[in-house]
């Protein structure tokens, strides 16, 4: 089609589009397993800070560790998917539960602040 034959069409009202020519869009489907880019990885970090926590609260009996490590736990439950894994969630809070406990059986006095 030439530059004088689109003026032509425009000047005249002819329509030169072809309407069997158009194709309506079609997003590609969605495959339901695959995760999504916008997961938020949120609850996944908290059960891994938690894990750490709870292990310096085992390990190097600070009682702030672990109740930090209780806070990440209860994040992580707060934040998880219905269809995530109970397990992994059930470990991660007995493991920080168990991090408090240890903490004020190895030394009952109550907790002092880290910067005191």
């Amino acid at each position: 089609m030439s530059a004088s034959n689109g003026i032509a069409a425009s000047v005249t009202g002819i329509d030169p589009r072809r309407p069997n020519k158009v194709v309506r869009y079609r997003p590609p489907p969605v495959a339901e397993n695959s995760s999504a880019p916008a997961d938020d990885p949120i609850a996944d970090y908290m059960n891994l800070l938690g894990m750490v926590f709870s292990m310096c609260g085992l390990m190097m009996k600070l009682k702030w560790c672990a109740w930090v490590a209780v806070y990440c736990a209860f994040i992580s439950f707060a934040n998880s998917r219905a269809t995530e894994d109970s397990k992994q969630m059930l470990s991660s809070f007995m493991l920080s539960i168990s991090a408090v406990v240890m903490s004020y059986l190895q030394n009952p006095q109550p907790m002092t602040p880290p910067w005191q």
